[in-house]
This record gives C-alpha cells, sequence and structure tokens, in this order.
C-alpha cells in the first residue's frame, strides 16, 4: 500500500486518541424500547480503540476489498479502502465517515460504529461498519451508476488485524 511507513506511523499516533463524545444525545425510534442503562450520560463517552487501525480480509480470495484502514483526527474519523482489481490492489478514494452508536440490547454493549460512502465514479458504496467479537465486520451497499447493467448487491466481509 502507498504511504508505507509513514502512514504506518500516522495510525499508531492516531491510536492513541481512543476516545469519542457525542455531542448530542442519539435518538432512537422506540426510545421507550430500549434498556434504559443503554441511553444514559455513560454513553456519551465511547472508545473508538477497538476500530481504529489496520484491518485485513479474512479471506484471501475475496474479489472485493482486501484492505480497511480507519483513522481519527480530533472528532473526524476517515475510512480508506482497498479493492482487488485484475492488475493488482485498487486504492479507493478517502471517505469520511459519520460516527454511528452501535447499542445491542441483549449484551447492554454500548460502541461506536460508522457510516461511509466510497463514491468511485461508476458506483457508490455505502459502507455500515462495527466490529464484531474483535472481527470488523462491515455490510457494504453496492449501487452501480453506469450504464453497465452489473445488479446492485449488498454484501459483508470480514476484517481482522494483520499479524
Amino acid at each position: 500500500m502507498a504511504g508505507g511507513a509513514g502512514r504506518r506511523g500516522q495510525v499508531s499516533r492516531l491510536r492513541l486518541r481512543k476516545t469519542f463524545v457525542m455531542t448530542k444525545q442519539p435518538e432512537f425510534k422506540q426510545l421507550s424500547h430500549l434498556d434504559p442503562d443503554l441511553n444514559d450520560q455513560a454513553s456519551r463517552t465511547l472508545n473508538a480503540e477497538r476500530l481504529i487501525g489496520r484491518w485485513v480480509n479474512t479471506n484471501r480470495d475475496t474479489q472485493g476489498l482486501s484492505e480497511v484502514v480507519i483513522e481519527q483526527e480530533g472528532e473526524l474519523f476517515t475510512v480508506r479502502a482497498v479493492g482487488v482489481g485484475e492488475d493488482g490492489p485498487i486504492a479507493w478514494p478517502e471517505a469520511e465517515a459519520t460516527v454511528l452508536m452501535n447499542l445491542e440490547e441483549e449484551g447492554g454493549q454500548r460502541a461506536i460504529a460508522f457510516a461511509a460512502t466510497f463514491d468511485l465514479g461508476y458506483m457508490k458504496m455505502q459502507a455500515q461498519i462495527r466490529v464484531n467479537k474483535g472481527v470488523l465486520a462491515p455490510v457494504l451497499f453496492t449501487r452501480f451508476l453506469d450504464d453497465s447493467g452489473r445488479a446492485d448487491y449488498v454484501t459483508r466481509e470480514f476484517f481482522s488485524r494483520p499479524h
């Protein structure tokens, strides 16, 4: 990946910023149905550490994304992705991520999740990104904007930290 050691150094530096404070109270369609503990003031301070950094696809034979890098600069989060191409890796344009609160009613957990849109001109991919049991598990909604006749699709891939 282009950027080499400089980018790795930057990612390592950014990992030090582990806490993100939500500036507004999240709203839910059915707030009354949530466990009250999930909507208290403590849920406004969430740890982004589990998402920040470099992730590689667990499927080495993927035809989709091979790598994802999530970075934080202050309150701004960005996502970079590398796709698989016939002639080698394809660096996608960087996308700004919208921070979401990921509430899991069953486990009473609060975490940060992201939504990001990658615009490649001929297609747009909306990604909903979260960590589940230590694995980055983005759901990817792909829409083709050209007249190729290709069908839009949704997929989920799994990424782990590189060894």
